[in-house]
């Protein structure tokens, strides 16, 4: 099995698994919440089916993104993967931004949490059961890499920790009435951190950035292996398709070498970054004195 088809497996893995726990925990969460009478607890439940489709988003985006390129799409599918981790993160944002809302509603009308044991033990079951799925999404991302994984991951943490605020007002509410509204609140605006990092990480990647620092003395590693002409190498950019990247960069040749030799040596570098790194690379030849111009602000 090949390593990318053993990440798209982890991924489907826990993508299912994700789906079949969150239409337990509903049923389980939502029949506590009929049978106490507890308003808060049935939301509660419905937060928890949010986060199912949110695993479908994960399995339709990693389906896409390991589709084989094709003459309308040379560099293959790989950023639907990205696009619906996207989507995933603008989700858990409107989640935050509702309870939120919700939160404040509550301290307006001075409405306090009303919940029985029953609601006690299904609350504690459902965070300890949301926190390892969390745990587990966050390690299927730590092995794939999908940033849908560690937006999902991200998902089941808000419901687990949705339902740890709901637990807290439980034991409080006799001595503050307004305490889960006012953890509802803190709470929401950690969810809503957690949606910006992950939109801003993917977009980036989206928009195309500067390859890192390690990758860039990789390949200098590379080029001082192939030939003992210092290149300069520089001008790096890497684009990042999902399982697919592209790394161009630019290196520098004395001016009197013949145009032939000047191919063989950038194909050489090409062949090794895509044998050892597993990644496209495209040169840019620059004759030895060349200088780029700067354009002023």
């Amino acid at each position: 099995m090949t390593t990318s088809s053993k990440k798209v497996r982890i991924g489907y893995t826990q993508a299912w698994i994700s789906i079949l726990g969150n239409i337990l925990l509903f049923v389980i969460k939502y029949w506590a919440g009929v049978v106490s009478y507890s308003v808060g607890l049935i939301a509660d439940a419905w937060h928890t089916l949010t986060d199912t489709f949110s695993s479908v988003i994960v399995i339709a985006g990693i389906r896409l993104s390991v589709k084989k390129p094709d003459k309308k799409h040379p560099f293959g599918y790989g950023r639907w993967e990205q696009l619906a981790a996207v989507f995933i993160g603008v989700l858990l944002a409107i989640v935050a931004i509702e309870l939120i809302h919700k939160s404040i509603l509550k301290i307006n009308t001075k409405t306090g949490a009303q919940f029985g044991t029953l609601a006690i033990i299904v609350t504690v079951i459902s965070i300890l059961t949301k926190e390892a799925m969390a745990q587990y999404a966050f390690w299927c991302y730590r092995r794939t890499g999908y940033k849908t994984l560690r937006a999902d991951g991200w998902h089941h943490r808000s419901d687990s920790l949705s339902s740890v605020v709901i637990l807290i007002g439980i034991f409080l509410k006799p001595y503050i009435w307004w305490i889960d509204s006012l953890l509802g609140i803190l709470v929401s605006l950690m969810l809503l951190y957690a949606a910006f990092d992950i939109i801003r990480d993917t977009i980036k990647k989206l928009l195309g950035e500067e390859a890192p620092e390690e990758l860039q003395s990789a390949t200098r590693h590379i080029i001082g292996e192939i030939t003992s002409v210092n290149l300069e190498p520089h001008h790096f950019h890497l684009h990042n398709y999902g399982e697919h990247k592209e790394l161009t960069f630019h290196i520098r040749l004395p001016n009197s070498m013949k145009i032939g030799d000047a191919h063989e040596i950038a194909t050489r570098i090409e062949a090794e970054i895509l044998l050892r790194m597993d990644i496209d690379a495209t040169i840019h030849i620059e004759p030895l004195d060349y200088k780029h111009f700067v354009v002023s602000d």
